[in-house]
């Protein structure tokens, strides 16, 4: 529903037109490739690949621009977001014409910030690394050591290594802790 409503806001602008529309990111990645639109809205959490991972494989390409249009206002999600070469983070909430006037600013190589997260996008450094994340977003899920460790090529000791370290950064009594105290602050 939301998606669908993005769209026919976004429509009733003139200067500006929807070419796709996807349901997961997958599907976006997929989209993005195939149609290379100038600028790409996604949100941060979608099935399949998270808008974060879809502005990182769409870095690589260089041409297009992402705006990050999201609920999430966690300064661990814009931290992560600007890192993964993303031109606009801004929440849901925000009007449609501030959406179109993004769109277009990024477009024209400019970037837009909800300007309270970029205050707040600076007190708390993700201290978790790329792998860490990884096997605490699969025993997030509810996998086992053995599990993460054939999903991620590593083996079952390592992965409790690394759940052992993903822990003691966080403060966190147990891996379902962990996961709690990291998707809080937006680094999961």
């Amino acid at each position: 529903m939301v998606l669908g409503a993005l769209a026919a806001l976004l429509e009733i602008e003139d200067d500006l037109d929807v070419i796709g529309q996807a349901h997961d990111g997958d599907e976006a990645l997929s989209m993005a490739l195939n149609l290379r639109p100038d600028v790409v809205l996604t949100d941060i959490e979608m099935p399949k690949r998270t808008g974060l991972e879809l502005a990182a494989e769409l870095k690589k390409l260089g041409r297009m621009r992402l705006i990050i249009l999201t609920t999430f206002a966690r300064p661990g999600y814009l931290r992560r977001a600007l890192d993964a070469g993303v031109a606009g983070y801004l929440l849901k909430d925000s009007p449609s014409a501030k959406l179109a006037g993004a769109i277009r600013k990024v477009h024209a190589g400019g970037r837009v910030i909800d300007p309270e997260l970029a205050t707040e996008a600076w007190t708390e450094a993700d201290p978790l690394t790329d792998r860490e994340r990884q096997v605490l977003r699969l025993a997030a899920e509810g996998a086992g050591s053995a599990a993460i460790g054939v999903e991620l090529e590593l083996s079952e000791g390592t992965v409790r290594n690394y759940l052992s370290e993903v822990m003691s950064k966080l403060g966190a009594a147990n891996r379902t802790d962990a996961a709690r105290i990291a998707r809080q602050k937006g680094w999961l």
